[in-house]
């Protein structure tokens, strides 16, 4: 493989974020709990195969949509100042390219698949390709993260039964809830950059008040998890897994406590293990 060549992989896998898989997990998260709910423990695995394959691809083009999107602020901005796009080791037209690409490839998943997961696919691309430009005009961008992440529920529960039961919207709300939280710690890391270049979102928004309603929603977000044990009357060792949610939630808080820029981003990062914690709980919950 030439030099130039194995340059080019390396930008459009660093455009794709496939270096930081933390993003892809906390996509993928929601999607498993959702499944294994609405199969009662016993999912059909080549679905939980393409879901999976599907959220690598769908994480990967919202990230490409964000940084064209983004491609002229980024470079005021700390974190994302070395990003492809803004170092021209990238072009716009390439970055379009890949774009079509990945959803292309995420479209033809979507054919083995029943006709509501079809058109709920349609919905789910139009969110992932309207958020990044949500922080244009609201305080509020974390809330069309969370549409967009969480939607691969709904999604699952029409591919495995052919329908969404009101229990799936209600796992939509929990998944929809975490990612507007930890979105928010997240927007903690990048505050003062934002402030200067005039994106909005809701670390912004909640100000000084923002470690008090992230220690809110997360006492929600516990209580609802709760709530659904009770519905889907699980064992011992869902609350079990609820008891390290909160756990993790209380080190995120630690973290978060003096604002500093790297422990909020760790505080972000301890999510995946939220995500994967309550997975681990549905599973053995329900066996």
């Amino acid at each position: 493989m030439s030099e130039k060549l194995f340059s080019k992989l390396r930008a459009y896998a660093l455009l794709m974020r496939l270096h930081q898989p933390v993003g892809f997990f906390l996509l993928l998260w929601p999607t498993l709990w959702a499944f294994w709910i609405a199969s009662s423990g016993h999912p059909n695995k080549f679905l939980v195969f393409l879901f999976c394959v599907g959220a690598l691809l769908i994480r990967s083009a919202g990230c490409v949509i964000n940084d064209i999107a983004d491609h002229r602020f980024d470079k005021y901005v700390a974190r994302t100042k070395n990003r492809p796009l803004v170092i021209g080791i990238m072009s716009i037209r390439e970055a379009f390219s890949l774009l079509f690409i990945l959803f292309l490839l995420a479209f033809l998943l979507t054919l083995f698949m029943n006709h509501l997961t079809i058109m709920l696919a349609f919905i789910g691309a139009f969110l992932a390709i309207f958020y990044p430009f949500a922080k244009r005009f609201t305080y509020l961008p974390q809330s069309f993260l969370g549409l967009a992440f969480a939607w691969g529920v709904p999604m699952a529960f029409a591919a495995q039964t052919e329908s969404v039961p009101l229990i799936a919207w209600y796992v939509y709300l929990i998944a929809g809830l975490w990612t507007f939280t930890y979105d928010t710690i997240y927007a903690m890391v990048d505050r003062e950059d934002d402030k200067k270049i005039g994106i909005k979102s809701t670390a912004l928004l909640f100000n000084k008040f923002d470690r008090l309603i992230i220690f809110i929603l997360q006492i929600i977000l516990l209580l609802m998890l709760i709530t659904l044990g009770i519905k889907l009357n699980l064992n011992k060792y869902y609350y079990l897994s609820i008891l390290l949610v909160l756990c993790l939630f209380i080190y995120q808080h630690i973290l978060i406590k003096q604002r500093d820029p790297k422990k909020c981003f760790k505080a972000f990062l301890n999510n995946q293990w939220v995500g994967l914690v309550v997975f681990l709980g549905l599973v053995f919950g329900m066996s």
